[in-house]
């Protein structure tokens, strides 16, 4: 799943310890999301979405 985490982030000068704080997740996993080897959950995307006032679909998109 391809993802915008990484541009939003730094578009916010967010570190990764700080979006994971926000989301209450660990760096790691934000990590993970960001370099696409992670899928975050449909409740880690909905609190993202709200988060940076976006879409689920603004923030993820299906590879497919």
């Amino acid at each position: 799943m391809k993802n915008k985490l990484k541009v939003l982030r730094a578009e916010r000068d967010w570190t990764q310890a700080q979006l994971a704080e926000a989301l209450e997740v660990s760096r790691q996993t934000i990590n993970a999301i960001e370099k696409g080897k992670f899928d975050p959950s449909l409740p880690l995307a909905f609190k993202a979405a709200r988060l940076f006032k976006l879409s689920i679909e603004e923030i993820f998109q299906d590879e497919a």
